[in-house]
């Protein structure tokens, strides 16, 4: 036989009117009205079939059903305050794995962060940064939940996508880009950026070296602004110390990079909430470029 299931909000109103001894106390304790109470009870007893109050006495008094009904109401409604601070304790222990590539991890990103912590502050948080072949081979392990790459345009890969506008960039004060050979700062083979930077020197006709190579994004800098090669970084990455290469030196621009964001299919409300806003992060930014 099908039944409606009994509603936990009517329960309440129930216990609350036992406990208090009256429609008035029980409205009060529920931040509620005496019309509303009773309407509530009246409810309650329609699912369950039966009176639950004696209504020929002035006090309030259960009769046979709803004694019955009170002990189990309040093992159901102790059991859903249970379940509550299961889950609550579940999201104060939550630990979230994010990895993103050196240039985000700081400046805007952190307060980012620091505001999604502010909203959930008994969480953990716990933020990787390297090369994207590296935060990538680590996500395909499960060591992050969530991750922000730079990968080539076309892979078809990611929750969220966006262009990832390069500069080529020498020196401000000891500029490289007519030396023979040219000075290239790179970095480490399979890095990003490093194939393109080779093709596209060669494609001018310019012979060329390696001059410095690293896998730490500040190091590259550093060796840019002090004269030792010019190289291929990202828009955000340019610093004072640098002078960004055009067309009118000779370098074409390079538009094969985008960056995407990555989280498996059964992300929790936490790991969505993160997600989207770090995709707000990345996206203002990109705006912002388009509608100068």
């Amino acid at each position: 036989m099908h039944r409606t299931p009994l509603d936990l909000g009517l329960l309440q109103a129930f216990t609350a009117v036992v406990d208090c001894g009256s429609f008035t106390g029980a409205a009060q304790r529920l931040h509620s009205t005496q019309s509303t109470v009773s309407q509530q009870l009246r409810r309650l007893e329609e699912q369950v079939g039966a009176s639950l109050l004696d209504r020929r006495r002035r006090d309030i008094r259960l009769t046979a059903p709803g004694e019955r009904l009170l002990g189990y109401a309040r093992r159901m409604l102790a059991l859903d305050a249970e379940v509550a601070e299961a889950l609550s304790q579940a999201n104060a222990g939550a630990t979230l794995r994010l990895g993103v590539p050196e240039d985000f991890a700081s400046g805007r990103i952190t307060g980012m962060l620091a505001g999604f912590m502010r909203a959930h502050p008994d969480m953990t948080l716990e933020v990787t940064s390297g090369l994207s072949r590296d935060l990538r081979r680590l996500y395909d392990r499960g060591e992050f939940d969530l991750v922000l790459l730079k990968q080539r345009r076309g892979t078809g890969a990611g929750v969220s996508r966006w262009p990832e506008p390069l500069c080529w960039v020498d020196s401000a004060s000891h500029p490289s880009v007519d030396g023979d050979p040219l000075r290239l700062v790179v970095f480490p083979p399979n890095g990003l950026y490093r194939d393109e930077m080779f093709e596209t020197v060669e494609s001018l006709g310019r012979r060329w070296r390696i001059g410095y190579s690293s896998t730490s994004l500040a190091s590259i800098q550093s060796a840019v602004a002090d004269g030792l090669g010019i190289s291929l970084l990202p828009a955000r990455a340019v610093l004072p110390g640098h002078q960004v290469l055009g067309p009118e030196s000779g370098f074409p621009p390079i538009e094969t990079m985008e960056l995407a964001i990555h989280h498996r299919p059964e992300a929790g409300p936490l790991l969505l909430e993160l997600a989207a806003r770090l995709a707000r992060l990345v996206h203002e930014p990109e705006k912002a470029r388009r509608h100068r």
